[in-house]
C-alpha cells in the first residue's frame, strides 16, 4: 500500500485550535487539521509553512512537534506529523477549505474529524 507523507498544523490562539472543513473529495464535509503533503527535498516544518501559506495565506511559525500519526485509509497509509503553530503574520483565508471553526478542548469533538486528524484531538483534550 502507498504511504502518503503530510504535515498538519495545530494553529493554537487564546486556547483555541484552528480547524478546517474539506470541501471536496472521498472526505467532504469531514474536518481536519490543515496541511498538506511534503514535497521532494522540502523538510516536514517547510513544507508545513508553505501549505499554510497556499491554503491559508498566512505566515506562520512551526514550533513542535506534537505527535506523529500514523493512519490506515482504504487506499494508502497516512503518514502525519502535527506540529503546534502559531500566526505570525496574516489574516487565516480560506483559499481551498469549505469552512474553519476555532474550537477550545471542550468542543474540539464537536465536529466529524479525519480518521488521523481525530487522534491528535485526543492529546489536545487531555493536555
Amino acid at each position: 500500500m502507498k504511504t502518503v507523507n503530510v504535515v498538519a498544523a495545530i494553529i493554537e490562539q487564546d486556547g483555541k485550535y484552528f480547524a478546517t472543513q474539506r470541501g471536496y473529495g472521498e472526505f467532504k464535509d469531514w474536518w481536519e487539521f490543515p496541511g498538506g503533503k511534503i514535497e521532494t527535498g522540502e523538510t516536514p516544518k517547510e513544507a508545513l509553512r508553505r501549505e499554510i501559506k497556499e491554503e491559508l495565506n498566512t505566515m506562520i511559525s512551526v514550533d513542535q512537534l506534537i505527535k506523529t500519526v500514523d493512519c490506515e485509509y482504504p487506499a494508502f497509509h497516512l503518514h502525519m506529523q502535527c506540529f503546534l503553530c502559531h500566526i505570525l503574520k496574516g489574516h487565516l483565508q480560506l483559499l481551498e477549505a469549505e469552512n474553519a471553526k476555532w474550537l477550545d478542548s471542550e468542543n474540539l469533538c464537536s465536529v466529524k474529524w479525519l480518521p488521523a486528524d481525530k487522534k491528535v484531538t485526543e492529546i489536545l483534550i487531555g493536555k
